[in-house]
């Protein structure tokens, strides 16, 4: 194993040292815990928004945090759900009285833990909705998931609903926010090498040379097939197909597109995959309102990309544009 770290059981601490060194005047950390939070948080008179999971996925989820997107997440361990107490601390942290969302990706640990820490909240009286992302259409069920998983279609959640939470609206508002969008997103990746987690010290999972994997979970969870690489624009239509089955999307229909790399994949590729995709969008009578292309939700190093649609209205179109200040999505 080949990593810059220090010691394989701090990682994340040692990370989350960095992330606050790089960022001090946007960001603080939770004394005693792996929440990161905004600076000012909690925010008066605002709904909080709080998110996370497992840590390597940088820059998801603590570079979203911040002004116009998320007021907290919480780093688990590598791949590890956070615990219930720290997901605990992130809501009380955030909390300003208008309620808090917590937005959480659709795996077993993170849905179960996350809904503990709830009803700990809700207990202290304070007010806790939450919504589930499964974006991911190239399994329904997979080894962390009933149902279909949540994978980079999460950012753009966490950028309309923080934008409409930033507006002052309520709870229920920013609830149903974050709901129309997850309505509204579908995502599909696939992976060309495997990616080691820290403490294990080997590869996560075995591809050959020749090999790909379509569907490939962000934490190795196994997708549709494994099979012979083939060409970009094979893979880019093969992940955009199954994208538009899903979607149902009509002539003149306006999207986001988000083409993600897992960590180790070139920019240089990143946008061959994004042309691709517009030409096909554009064969469809598809518009594309805004692409982003880039490194939003990764796994380690682990070689592949993402796609990602949003379906677009003129009330999602104005939250997108909004304005953030998170370190990983500013506009």
């Amino acid at each position: 194993m080949k990593k810059i770290i220090n010691d394989p059981d701090q990682v994340v601490q040692d990370m989350l040292k960095g992330l606050i060194s790089a960022y001090p005047n946007h960001l603080k950390q939770i004394k005693g815990t792996t929440v990161i939070a905004r600076k000012e948080a909690p925010v008066p008179n605002k709904v909080g928004m709080i998110s996370g999971g497992g840590s390597g996925h940088e820059p998801a989820h603590a570079g979203y945090v911040g002004k116009g997107m998320l007021d907290a997440a919480i780093a688990g361990e590598v791949f590890t759900s956070p615990t219930p107490d720290q997901v605990y601390e992130a809501i009380k942290a955030v909390n300003a009285g208008a309620g808090v969302l917590l937005v959480i990706k659709n795996y077993t640990g993170d849905v179960m833990n996350f809904e503990i820490a709830a009803e700990m909240a809700e207990i202290d009286g304070i007010q806790v909705e939450k919504v589930i992302v499964n974006d991911d259409v190239a399994v329904e069920d997979s080894l962390f998931t009933t149902g279909r998983r949540g994978i980079a279609g999460t950012v753009f959640v966490h950028k309309i609903a923080g934008a409409k939470a930033e507006q002052g609206a309520s709870l229920q508002e920013v609830k149903d926010m974050a709901e129309k969008v997850i309505g509204n997103v579908r995502s599909m990746g696939m992976a060309l090498s495997p990616c080691t987690v820290p403490a294990a010290g080997k590869a996560s999972f075995e591809l050959d040379e020749t090999e790909m994997e379509i569907g490939m979970g962000i934490h190795g969870e196994p997708g549709i097939e494994k099979k012979s690489i083939a060409t970009a624009d094979e893979i880019t239509n093969e992940l955009t197909e199954k994208i538009l089955e899903d979607m149902k999307l009509s002539i003149n229909d306006e999207v986001a597109v988000m083409i993600n790399g897992l960590g180790a994949t070139p920019e240089m590729e990143l946008y061959i995959v994004n042309g691709k995709v517009h030409e096909i969008l554009s064969d469809y009578g598809i518009k594309v309102y805004e692409t982003f292309v880039g490194e939003y939700m990764t796994s380690l190093e682990m070689a592949g990309c993402s796609i990602t649609l949003l379906k677009l209205d003129d009330e999602l179109k104005e939250l997108l544009d909004a304005e953030s200040k998170a370190p990983a999505f500013r506009k």
